[in-house]
This record gives C-alpha cells, sequence and structure tokens, in this order.
C-alpha cells in the first residue's frame, strides 16, 4: 500500500472518530432505577430510545490464593435520538 493510500486510510478513519452526532445521547439505567422510569426520564429529556444496550459487570475474586471472575451485575444502556420537535 502507497503512502498516499495510507495517509487517505488515516484522514477518513479520524474523520469518523472526531464527528458525531448531536441528535443522538446514550442514557445510563441509574442504581436503584426501573427500566420504565429510566424511559420516562429519557422522554422527559427530549429523546426517543432506539436501542437498549446490556453489558454484564464481573468481580473479581481471589479464593485459596487462585482468580476467579463472578457476574456482578448488569449494566443497562439506552441510546436516544432527539425528538424532532426539541431539533
Amino acid at each position: 500500500m502507497s503512502n498516499k493510500s495510507k495517509q487517505k486510510l488515516r484522514k477518513q478513519s479520524q474523520g469518523r472518530t472526531q464527528t458525531s452526532n448531536p441528535n443522538k445521547k446514550k442514557f445510563e439505567r441509574r442504581e436503584n432505577e426501573t427500566i420504565d422510569q429510566c424511559l420516562d426520564r429519557i422522554r422527559n429529556s427530549g429523546y426517543t430510545p432506539v436501542k437498549r444496550i446490556e453489558k454484564p459487570v464481573f468481580k473479581e475474586m481471589i479464593e485459596n490464593g487462585e482468580k476467579s471472575i463472578i457476574p456482578n451485575g448488569q449494566q443497562t444502556i439506552f441510546e436516544g435520538i432527539l425528538n424532532k420537535s426539541e431539533r
């Protein structure tokens, strides 16, 4: 691959990471908050939820000198888009 091609690819990839969509926002479900309460909070902020992401949370335990990783919960993240009336 020529140097010009490499430079062009770098510029393209840099452009993608630097631009962000102001119409999208991520909302994390807070501790002791139900999913319905989180969805209400999203709607009250002027966004419409379009995507739900759930990630496991792990905890590292040391038992008898050995490390073990055990599930410790779940993180829920919603992605919302700005309502047309809010733009």
